[in-house]
C-alpha cells in the first residue's frame, strides 16, 4: 500500500490520478482556498489552505496512518518562475520560487520513501533544481527525471512536462507510454451537448462558454480548424497582428482540430483570443468542462458548490495549473509497479 500527501495540490489533478492508481492520498496542502471544495468533494482527502513553506517533517509524517505502508510525498510546486513566458524577467523575487526549496527541505525532514515533482519542462535551466536533485541524491534517493510528451500516455492534449520519481527502495523509472495514437479532441469532447457562445448547459454549469463582441464573433465564424487570424477578412485582422511584430502569434484566435490532440491548456484556456481555444465546429471558445475533460478530469468533476458565485478566471486557474489526471495515474502506476518489484510481489 502507498500513502501520500500532495503538495501544491490546487484542485486535485495529480490526487485524483494517484487515486486511480490505487495510491491513497491522505491530504492535500495549497494556499488557494478557492480549490478546497473541488479537492476534498472529488477525493477522500483532506484540504489544508497553509504555506508549504511553513510546514515540518512532522507535519508531513502525522498523516500517514499505516505502519506498513510505503509514504509518497509528492510536490508539483508552481511553475511561474520557471516557465518559458517569463523568460528575460527577474523572477528571483517572485514568492514561489523557493518553494522547491522548501519541498528539499521536507523531503529530508519526513524521510518519505517515495517523492515525485512535476513542473514545466524549462525548470530544468534553472539551478535550484539542479540543487534539488543533488539533495535527493544526498538523501539516498534512486533518482528519474525526464520531460514527458503527455499525448504519449493518452492525455489528449499537446502538454509537455518534466516528470521526476524518486525511491529509497531501488531503481525508479516512469512506465513505457501507452499510446502509439494520440487521443482527438473529438474522442473527448464531441458528444457533449451544444452551447453557445455566453451560456451553458442547464445540466451543467461547468459546460459553459464565455461570451464574444461582435467582433470576436465575426472573426469565429472566419475561422477554420488549424487555421488563425490570416485566414481572415483583412479588415477583421487586428493591427498588432497586421504589424511584422504580429506575425509570430499565429495561434491566438485560433480553433481546434477534431482529428488532433488540443494544444496545451493553460489559465486562460476559455478565451477564444488566448490561443488555440476556438471549439472546432460551434462558434465559441471551449467551455470549462471541455476544458476540464482536455485535462482528463472526469465528466462529473465537480470544481465549485452548488449555489456559490461563479468566475471563469477561477475556474480556469484550477484548471489549467492542474497536474493532468491522467499524468497523475501514469505517475502513480510507475510507483505502484516499482513497489511490486521492490518487494518482490507478484
Amino acid at each position: 500500500m502507498i500513502e501520500a500527501v500532495d503538495l501544491f495540490c490546487g484542485a486535485g489533478g495529480l490526487t485524483a490520478g494517484l487515486r486511480q492508481a490505487n495510491v491513497t492520498v491522505r491530504a492535500g496542502y495549497d494556499i488557494e482556498e478557492s480549490c478546497r471544495f473541488a479537492y476534498e468533494h472529488n477525493n477522500q482527502a483532506q484540504f489544508i489552505t497553509q504555506d508549504v513553506g511553513e510546514l515540518t517533517g512532522d507535519d508531513i509524517n502525522g498523516w500517514y496512518q499505516d505502519p506498513d505502508a510505503i509514504r509518497l510525498l509528492a510536490g508539483c510546486a508552481p511553475c511561474q518562475p520557471f516557465s518559458t513566458y517569463n523568460q528575460g524577467k527577474d523572477t528571483t523575487k517572485d514568492k514561489k520560487w523557493p518553494l522547491l526549496g522548501a519541498f528539499a527541505r521536507l523531503i529530508q525532514e519526513a524521510q518519505p520513501e517515495l517523492v515525485t515533482m512535476e513542473n514545466v519542462p524549462s525548470v530544468t535551466k534553472h539551478e535550484i533544481y539542479h540543487d534539488f536533485v543533488e539533495s535527493l541524491k544526498q538523501e539516498g534517493y534512486h533518482v528519474w527525471a525526464d520531460t514527458v510528451a503527455c499525448v504519449k500516455y493518452g492525455l489528449p492534449q499537446s502538454r509537455r512536462r518534466h516528470v521526476l520519481l524518486a525511491s529509497k527502495l531501488g531503481p525508479i523509472e516512469l512506465i513505457d507510454t501507452t499510446h502509439q495514437t494520440p487521443v482527438t479532441v473529438k474522442e473527448v469532447i464531441e458528444e457533449l451537448e451544444p452551447v453557445t457562445a455566453g451560456a451553458a448547459n442547464p445540466n451543467d454549469p461547468l459546460h459553459i462558454a464565455a461570451s464574444l463582441s461582435e467582433l470576436n464573433m465575426k472573426r469565429i465564424r472566419h475561422s477554420v480548424p488549424g487555421g488563425s487570424w490570416k485566414d481572415w477578412p483583412k479588415e477583421l485582422v487586428a493591427g498588432c497582428h497586421a504589424k511584422k511584430s504580429g506575425k509570430t502569434y499565429p495561434s491566438v484566435y485560433g480553433r481546434m482540430e477534431w482529428e488532433k490532440p488540443s494544444p496545451t491548456m493553460t489559465t486562460l484556456c476559455y478565451g477564444f483570443g488566448n490561443g488555440r481555444f476556438g471549439h472546432p465546429e460551434q462558434h465559441r471558445a471551449i467551455t470549462l468542462r471541455e476544458a476540464a475533460m482536455l485535462q482528463s478530469f472526469p465528466a462529473e468533476y465537480q470544481f465549485i458548490a452548488p449555489g456559490q458565485p461563479f468566475h471563469f478566471r477561477t475556474i480556469g486557474r484550477m484548471i489549467g495549473n492542474a497536474v493532468p489526471v491522467k499524468l497523475g495515474e501514469v505517475i502513480g502506476e510507475s510507483f505502484t509497479r516499482h513497489i511490486r518489484k521492490a518487494l518482490q510481489v507478484v
